[in-house]
């Protein structure tokens, strides 16, 4: 296509660029009709996708590195094919289908996300972001539109086990990490050769900082914020900074029979105190931070025993860094005044960090435009959930789009967003990357 047409036709889907008053650019709806995607061909997808694992609660198990995953893998690389992408999968298992620009000195446009599931898991998450970039492929193919960027549909392997796929790229999976067993009984390291990687070349798989003009990912909001508010399009702020500790608490363990109550060193005791006190602490401050206490065990677990140890989980989730670092050391405050009072210790433990990520302004920017010229209703918002955004915005500008999720429920096989929520993604989907690729800055 040549220059003209292209611009033409991205001016269709978007409007005329201009400088935003927050230093991005927003994009005026020009009354013409934009670029659209074919929904019922999306949804038809994802319905047949569902088939790979699905189970008899109407959701599906498609574990990543299992049976189900490769089946997935297979049918979805067999889609983007058929989108005209040139597929190829890299040392870390992830999956790429790649559609030439006109100018092949320009860096690539990359957007996608995973089909591995949760066991017992939904038919969304992961599904419509992966599928409907296959789709917007699909749909630029069949318009005749040439953008000036390459284009890279990805589809990342494990991230429900923790964005493997993605941390492959910025280099972040470690020698340990491929001994790590998982759901599906193999290990990472055997998971990324069952699924077609090579783990002793995952140094080819990584991107440099700043190898990428951009990211997006469309995905299921998870959260019910959208739906109760009756609105179209969630405008993914950032993804927060998960932590997690084991946190050991020591009492003393004895008959529970003969030792009077106040003369216990009761572990549990303290760590319901410490349940309830974390709940109340966190929400002492305003905000969207959460914390959960999700595991415990007692020790020695007999019902004639005072606990004499109990081991518990901690789990903080917060947009800004020094938020969350400031909950963290008043909740371990706070646990000292508890093990004073029942005459325990705290320890804490860290098991797992990822720090928050911020997304573009200019990305998000050009999600909430074209919505708007979509005639959908946006909302700004932070992503509670870890993704593999998170990662890449590592690797150049990144951006997420949020659609709604029918109650809120994800990781369910209830989980469901409705057909023309998942097209109207997939629209601003396409809009979006046509906007990054008209940037200047891209």
């Amino acid at each position: 296509m040549r220059r003209r047409d292209f611009t033409k036709a991205s001016l269709s889907a978007l409007g005329a660029l201009s400088v935003g008053r927050a230093g991005g650019f927003a994009l005026p709806h020009l009354g013409v009709s934009p670029t659209l995607v074919n929904g019922e061909r999306l949804n038809a997808h994802i319905a047949e996708l569902s088939q790979f694992g699905k189970n008899d609660f109407g959701g599906v198990s498609r574990v990543a590195y299992s049976d189900f995953d490769k089946q997935g893998r297979a049918y979805a690389m067999g889609l983007m094919r058929a989108a005209g992408l040139t597929v190829t999968i890299d040392a870390g298992g992830n999956i790429w289908g790649r559609r030439a620009g006109s100018d092949p000195s320009r860096k690539p446009i990359v957007f996608g996300s995973h089909i591995d599931s949760v066991p017992e898991g939904g038919n969304f998450d992961g599904p419509v972001g992966s599928l409907g970039a296959i789709e917007v492929a699909q749909t630029l193919g069949e318009k005749g539109i040439t953008t000036k960027h390459p284009l890279e549909v990805v589809i990342f392997q494990n991230e429900e086990g923790g964005t493997v796929g993605s941390r492959v790229l910025t280099g972040e999976v470690s020698a340990d990490d491929l001994t790590l067993s998982t759901k599906s009984g193999k290990t990472i390291g055997e998971g990324i050769t069952f699924i077609g990687g090579d783990v002793n070349q995952l140094a080819a798989a990584r991107r440099a900082p700043g190898s990428i003009a951009g990211y997006v990912e469309l995905h299921i909001e998870q959260g019910g914020n959208l739906e109760a508010e009756k609105l179209d399009i969630g405008v993914v702020e950032g993804i927060v900074g998960i932590g997690w500790w084991d946190v050991t608490i020591e009492g003393f363990p004895n008959h529970a029979g003969t030792t009077a109550m106040n003369n216990r060193r009761d572990a549990m005791l303290a760590a319901a105190r410490f349940t309830d006190m974390v709940n109340r602490v966190v929400t002492s401050v305003p905000g969207r931070q959460v914390g959960t206490v999700g595991r415990i065990q007692a020790f020695p677990g007999a019902p004639n025993v005072i606990p004499g140890k109990v081991i518990c989980s901690l789990e903080l989730r917060e947009l800004d860094a020094a938020k969350q670092a400031m909950l963290f050391e008043r909740i371990k405050g706070e646990a000292e005044h508890i093990g004073t009072a029942t005459g325990t210790t705290f320890s804490y433990k860290p098991t797992h960090e990822s720090a928050p990520a911020l997304c573009d302004t200019r990305v998000q920017k050009f999600v909430e435009q074209s919505a708007r010229g979509l005639g959908l209703t946006t909302k700004y918002m932070p992503s509670g959930a870890g993704h593999d955004a998170q990662h890449m915005a590592r690797l150049g500008p990144a951006g997420m789009i949020f659609v709604p999720s029918v109650g809120g429920i994800s990781h369910s096989p209830k989980e469901f967003s409705h057909a023309k929520d998942v097209a109207n993604g997939a629209n601003v989907l396409l809009s979006t990357v046509l906007a990054i690729d008209a940037a200047p800055w891209s």
